[in-house]
């Protein structure tokens, strides 16, 4: 219709890197459009326009360090030069502020890996990092990446579990947990996973027990299609 324009999905915001202090534009995602048309078991979306999560990763186009808002906000001298020795004096410095494609955001998620590595971030990080770069395999139809980042980032979220010693207050982590045991064939150790979530009375999130008694209903209907033996609590479910 003459006269109308369409808003644009994305938006620049200014960010300084914790690397080198300069300051670079990045894009995002228009809050009113990070609609997603629907969700994996695993919590991948699918969006109809831009996918928000390909813009997490700020990358830094004078250095090239990559994080995200929820990566280390100040890094120490130590940290500097570690990236620097690992990765920065032989990175190609590469600007990806404005749109990008799936290879790209995959580039991006892969250097923000690398960086959080080098830099000794949090495993809650690493292992989100992981888990993206699954999903953007998965987007591609990348079956055998997709697995193989998905056992990656299924191990890390085991290092996160022991680390922190979580209890009934992170349902959604041993749901995690649970959902790669059983995206991975590994389906008894997922009913171990599932169980806690469903049975340990000091978890209240009502959608995690919810959302792990569905694929406890799965994962039986999974096992029972194998021919495998069901574990003593799924036989009287």
């Amino acid at each position: 219709m003459e006269g109308t324009t369409e808003l644009e999905p994305l938006y620049t915001i200014k960010i300084t890197c914790p690397q080198c202090d300069a300051e670079f534009k990045t894009s995002r995602v228009r809050p009113s459009m990070k609609r997603a048309s629907r969700r994996d078991s695993d919590f991948c979306a699918y969006y109809q326009q831009e996918n928000p999560d390909f813009y997490v990763v700020r990358m830094c186009p004078h250095c090239g360090f990559a994080s995200t808002e929820n990566s280390q906000a100040t890094l120490t001298d130590r940290q500097r030069d570690l990236y620097m020795e690992q990765i920065g004096n032989r990175l190609i410095k590469r600007d990806m502020g404005g749109h990008r494609t799936r290879e790209q955001a995959l580039e991006a998620y892969k250097f923000a890996l690398m960086c959080a590595q080098a830099i000794g971030d949090r495993e809650r990080i690493i292992a989100s990092f992981l888990q993206h770069i699954a999903w953007i395999h998965r987007y591609g139809g990348e079956t055998e990446q997709e697995l193989r980042f998905l056992r990656y980032c299924l191990d890390s979220y085991i290092k996160v579990y022991q680390i922190e010693s979580v209890s009934g207050g992170d349902a959604k982590l041993l749901y995690l947990i649970g959902e790669l045991h059983r995206r991975l064939g590994e389906f008894n150790e997922a009913v171990k996973w599932f169980s806690r979530v469903i049975h340990d009375k000091r978890i209240t999130d009502s959608a995690m027990i919810r959302a792990s008694r569905e694929q406890w209903a799965l994962l039986r209907e999974q096992m029972l299609s194998k021919n495998m033996a069901l574990p003593d609590e799924m036989k009287e479910s």
